[in-house]
């Protein structure tokens, strides 16, 4: 397919393409200048020529996506830090080129726009949501602007407080204390309620259940294997698309007023799973591992958490 037939059976009317700073644009900002960020950082017996070269390697795919663009097609650069105020458009493609997190935080701000995203150092990034090197996203890029994307859908976690405040989750959501004092609250799964003081409670989804979910299961596969003189850890990988998440209770504490029961579970579409707070101070609910997104939850306030209804669309290879 040619660029001038792609322009004219374009179906997507704009691509955004999501970007970040790299850590010598963010060292410039600190520093005024890329001379003085060299001289900060070699005269701290650190290696500058590597920080460039990532620049420079982030900045040729940026502008190789750009230029493959076909004429006709409107085309927009955003850096990350502008998506809780950019507006997308319904026909939108929308294209990440950063590591797993820049596809998490960019999911939560569309509706149903496909996602194409780019590793752009397949060397350096693992990749875990990031089907495309540059070049394997070229092809890609324009059959997902002119016609019908082949994506997988990603199902999304969902809190809903009952002073009507909302935190949407790609991976997980962590309801707990800020600091690392125990949080006391109330859990109830469907009518099964508990008193609990606890490190927390961890919500994941499938996509995030090959995260911190995986790290707190094999933590306590091991203590219990140890204990017992066998055991493994569970390593179940939930599917991305599962209408359902996984909640675990962290180091529960049972005591003469807490318990330690409801500790481990499904939460499907028909759950009823509320959490009520007990937390004078410092309770927060922070969705996949970003303390700074962040809604608080203090005493007094209850939580609903749910599938959420929003899907998220990652483009896939179908070749």
């Amino acid at each position: 397919m040619t660029t001038a037939r792609a322009a004219l059976r374009a179906r997507r009317e704009k691509v955004v393409i999501v970007t970040r700073k790299t850590v010598l644009e963010e060292l410039v900002t600190r520093f005024n200048t890329v001379g003085q960020a060299k001289f900060y950082l070699e005269h701290a017996g650190q290696q500058f020529d590597a920080i460039e070269q990532e620049h420079e390697r982030y900045h040729a795919v940026v502008d190789k996506v750009r230029r493959a663009i076909p004429v006709g097609v409107k085309h927009q650069i955003i850096d990350r830090s502008f998506l809780p105020q950019f507006v997308f458009g319904d026909d939108d493609l929308v294209v990440t080129v950063g590591p797993d997190g820049q596809v998490v935080n960019t999911a939560k701000y569309l509706s149903r726009q496909p996602i194409l995203a780019i590793n752009p150092d397949p060397d350096r990034i693992e990749g875990v949501l990031l089907p495309f090197s540059a070049e394997q996203a070229m092809p890609v890029l324009l059959e997902a602007i002119s016609g019908e994307p082949r994506y997988k859908q990603i199902t999304m976690a969902e809190a809903v407080l009952s002073d009507g405040q909302r935190l949407l989750a790609f991976n997980d959501l962590f309801i707990g204390a800020r600091s690392h004092v125990s949080a006391r609250y109330r859990i109830d799964v469907d009518g099964n309620t508990e008193d609990q003081s606890s490190s927390g409670i961890l919500i994941s989804t499938g996509a995030g259940s090959t995260g911190w979910l995986k790290s707190v299961r094999a933590g306590a596969a091991h203590v219990v294997g140890t204990a017992r003189g066998h055991g493994s850890p569970n390593n179940e990988r939930l599917a991305w698309d599962a209408d359902r998440l996984v909640y675990v209770v962290r180091e529960p504490w049972p005591s003469k007023s807490t318990g330690a029961n409801i500790v481990y579970g499904s939460i499907l579409q028909d759950t009823h799973f509320t959490v009520a707070s007990y937390m004078a101070e410092n309770g927060v609910i922070f969705s996949d591992g970003v303390e700074a997104d962040y809604v608080s939850f203090t005493a007094g306030l209850t939580a609903t958490v749910r599938v959420a209804d929003k899907k998220a669309y990652l483009l896939i290879n179908w070749r």
